[in-house]
């Protein structure tokens, strides 16, 4: 996180440090809020950052902008009503991949659940289910929305928003492990 007023942000050079940690198989996601599109690039670069992900009022011209050429982007949309993700489809038609995550006046990490109605069946791209999200209520977004990915964080946080609590990280991916083995093991092997 690399949004100054989130109480989760990181210094780029602590990031640095901790992608230097991570095994090759394991994405680094950079979250920006509107950052000047220099700025993102230089911190990319330093860092690492294998994909970028925008989540405040920037447009579709400043996430190009700001991403080195061989870097993607997600697009976060914050869910204020239905229709709201094929706006944002229609508009950031360069994004890799939309998170939805529930509208607050802040930018992200509210822990708030939007209505998952909201989510059209036909969608163009990968989404990210985010907001509200932890080990008792993952499986049932899953079987809902049946996103490419879900992210979570105060869903598995300590009382430090930086820290994330062993046990409630470990029950998250319980969850969803079951959630997958319980869709492999339906007769048609597809989702149920």
């Amino acid at each position: 996180v690399f949004y100054p007023r989130s109480p989760r942000a990181l210094a780029p050079e602590a990031a640095r440090d901790l992608r230097r940690r991570l095994p090759s198989y394991v994405s680094a996601v950079g979250l920006f809020v509107n950052e000047e599109p220099a700025r993102v690039r230089e911190i990319a670069g330093q860092v690492g950052l294998d994909v970028l992900q925008f989540h405040g009022d920037e447009s579709a011209a400043q996430c190009g902008q700001s991403r080195p050429a061989d870097v993607p982007f997600w697009r976060a949309v914050r869910m204020r009503q239905p229709g709201d993700l094929l706006e944002s489809e229609r508009v950031f038609d360069g994004a890799e991949a939309f998170l939805l995550d529930a509208f607050s006046d802040g930018y992200g990490g509210s822990g708030q659940r939007f209505d998952w109605s909201w989510i059209p069946p036909v969608r163009h791209r990968p989404l990210i289910l985010s907001g509200g999200l932890d080990a008792d209520s993952v499986g049932a977004a899953i079987r809902q929305v049946r996103p490419t990915m879900v992210d979570v964080s105060s869903g598995i946080q300590g009382a430090d928003p930086r820290c994330k609590e062993t046990e409630r990280m470990a029950r998250f991916v319980a969850a969803v492990l079951a959630e997958d083995a319980r869709r492999s093991r339906s007769p048609s092997g597809t989702p149920t």
